[in-house]
């Protein structure tokens, strides 16, 4: 029953990116749709960097450090950091050598989708191993968890859908970053429960962050300039940055 419950709160954490990806229904007249996917990007592009400000990375690095002592855990939090840096920019130049015939749009939406299914996989292992050990512990993380998959949807979906105009391609790309949460879960009781440590967890988590932060400012942010929309650009800043201070309360509350 313990193991039910675990992959259930599991499931729906990561499938509630899905509901930020139900956005793509909302309709637009066509003089706003740069308006909306700047202020989109510039939203997923606050909530990417917020979250592994306030999130990832403090708690990553407290475990580094409690497990690994000072010097150790602060050489392999800056080395797993480094190479989240590293694997985005490589992810980044073999799509530009494969993808010559896609949209910027379009990549930028396929970046974002590898970004956050390397973040929602650990974070599957992290809500299923907290539920099953306290089911009341791991409803807590699953909400929050859920809180910030939605804005996070958004930030698949949005450029994938206005880079093809097709509903099926943003929604079913959206979905694997969701399901890549009850995947690591059921991974996690199968094959790695006693393999898996917080340490691990830490460094992935770390390395996810370096990964968010550098597509954050190195592809969304010129992204959501090339529309010249600063209004919308402040406005889903704005927005991204008080979603996460209202998670962040949640989370120390």
């Amino acid at each position: 029953m313990e193991i039910i419950g675990a992959l259930l709160v599991s499931t729906l954490a990561g499938l509630s990116t899905m509901l930020g990806g139900l956005v793509i229904f909302f309709k637009f007249k066509k003089e706003n749709i740069n308006k909306f996917i700047a202020g989109s990007l510039a939203f997923s592009l606050a909530i990417m960097v917020g979250i592994s400000i306030t999130d990832l990375i403090p708690e990553a690095s407290y475990t580094l450090l409690k497990e690994k002592g000072i010097t150790s855990g602060i050489i392999i939090g800056i080395l797993a950091f480094i190479g989240g840096i590293i694997l985005i920019k490589y992810l980044n130049k073999l799509m530009t050598k494969q993808e010559v015939k896609k949209s910027d749009l379009y990549k930028l939406g396929i970046l974002n989708m590898l970004a956050l299914i390397l973040h929602n996989f650990p974070e599957g292992i992290a809500t299923f191993m907290s539920s099953y050990k306290d089911i009341r512990v791991g409803i807590k993380l699953g909400l929050a968890i859920a809180f910030h998959n939605i804005p996070e949807g958004i930030s698949i979906a949005v450029p994938i859908y206005y880079a093809t105009n097709s509903k099926k391609s943003a929604l079913f790309k959206t979905f694997l970053s969701g399901i890549a949460e009850p995947i690591g879960a059921i991974i996690a009781y199968i094959f790695l429960s006693k393999y898996i440590t917080n340490a691990l967890i830490s460094i992935i988590l770390i390395l996810v962050a370096g990964i968010m932060i550098t597509l954050s400012i190195e592809v969304i942010l010129p992204k959501a300039l090339k529309y010249e929309q600063r209004f919308y650009l402040r406005l889903g800043m704005g927005l991204g940055v008080g979603l996460i201070i209202i998670n962040y309360l949640l989370s120390i509350s």
